[in-house]
């Protein structure tokens, strides 16, 4: 489309009327008061079922003292990047508890997942190297792999087989990197990192693993996936978040020492952006310790995720492999589940609709996230609106 040389973005409109037109058009919703189960939107009360607020910390009061204690005593912001004057005494306690938490020599914290994902994958991999990623990666992996100038190769989702037959086939490359999520955002499914971790071992290959929506949630004592595969120490590279089930904000990588001091030279997302608030850091730390102390939190959202899936299949709704809190509704076209995410606002109910590019074509579902603070009044209301859309 040609535009006027007055307005050389007037072409976003026509584009966002296309969107809207594929029903793949998307709005911002403000939501007022705090983050949490019982939301309020729009002057309505929604009970909640979107967040990744999967042990109920986002708005626990012992992370808003943490952050009010360590504002008045170590400021709002970090003021720079970590490598000029922006790393303080808050990163390096939590670095430090990441640490200890994980089990490894070293962590670093960077200003969200997202950006722990990017650089650690751009500066682990270069030209001359190979990254096999999985299909279903999250979109901040898929965006380090193009900042990596690799060569990038995806195998189908959770193929083990297929990934086998790439790496027996591109044996010239300096040095191969697999990645992987450990639960799968929009699926709820699981890696399959004991076989990952084997392949990694037999192929010389560095291997990566984002345990974003497991951290705090999965294991013994809530270290993720690897922990309860028993696969940490094959896993040299773990990223994990503090926004999801830690209920603060940023991301972080723990490993070796090596591995960290590598990243701190070589991640140009951790270079290159201001440090993480020192109030977040605190409350990160905070809510590390109530994933220590109060394990029953982790314990009955399992419950409570088995039993909601059960009763979705019951039910007859396709739930794409969900082993998790993490539970998709396959919806197939985008309409269908705007339609059944409308219908479920009605009622009350926030599960929102997830469309392409997040889904693939004709894969578009409406994503439950379950949490520790939702009641079983409220998983019943939802699974009795569930009842009545089941076709």
């Amino acid at each position: 489309m040609k535009y006027s040389p007055h307005d050389p973005i007037a072409w976003m409109t026509s584009e966002l009327a296309a969107l809207a037109e594929q029903d793949l058009h998307r709005q911002l919703r403000t939501h007022e008061g705090p983050q949490q189960v019982r939301l309020q939107q729009a002057g309505r009360e929604l009970i909640n079922f979107g967040s990744n607020d999967y042990l109920g910390l986002a708005a626990d009061p012992r992370l808003a003292e943490a952050m009010t204690r360590a504002a008045r005593e170590e400021g709002c912001g970090a003021g720079a990047s970590p490598l000029l004057t922006g790393h303080g005494t808050a990163h390096r306690r939590l670095e430090q508890r990441l640490a200890e938490f994980e089990g490894t020599e070293a962590a670093l914290v960077f200003s969200s997942g997202f950006a722990a994902n990017t650089g650690a994958i751009a500066a682990l991999a270069g030209e001359g190297d190979a990254i096999y990623s999985d299909q279903k990666n999250h979109a901040s992996m898929i965006d380090g792999c193009r900042l990596s100038r690799a060569a990038v190769h995806i195998y189908p989702h959770l193929d083990v087989a297929a990934l086998a037959e790439m790496l027996t086939a591109g044996a010239g490359y300096r040095r191969r990197l697999i990645i992987t999520e450990s639960i799968f955002s929009m699926d709820g499914d699981l890696a399959p990192l004991v076989e990952l971790a084997a392949l990694a071992e037999r192929f010389d290959c560095m291997l990566l693993v984002d345990e974003a929506h497991a951290t705090g949630v999965v294991g013994p004592r809530g270290r993720g996936l690897c922990e309860a595969l028993e696969v940490e120490h094959r896993v040299p590279i773990r990223v994990g978040t503090l926004s999801k089930a830690l209920g603060s904000s940023g991301g972080f990588v723990c490993g070796s020492q090596s591995l960290v001091d590598w990243l701190v030279n070589r991640a140009r997302s951790y270079v290159f952006s201001t440090g993480l608030a020192p109030p977040v850091c605190a409350a990160a730390e905070a809510a590390l310790e109530i994933v220590a102390r109060e394990p029953h939190r982790r314990e009955q959202l399992a419950r409570a995720a088995a039993a909601l899936r059960a009763t979705l299949h019951e039910q007859g709704w396709q739930t794409l492999g969900s082993a998790s809190h993490i539970i998709p509704l396959l919806a197939g076209e985008p309409e269908r589940a705007l339609s059944l995410s409308a219908a479920l606002l009605e009622q009350g109910l926030l599960v929102p609709a997830i469309r392409p590019p997040s889904v693939p074509q004709s894969q578009s579902l409406l994503r439950i996230s379950l949490s520790h603070a939702h009641t079983s009044e409220m998983v019943g209301q939802l699974t009795a609106a569930l009842a009545r859309l089941a076709t």
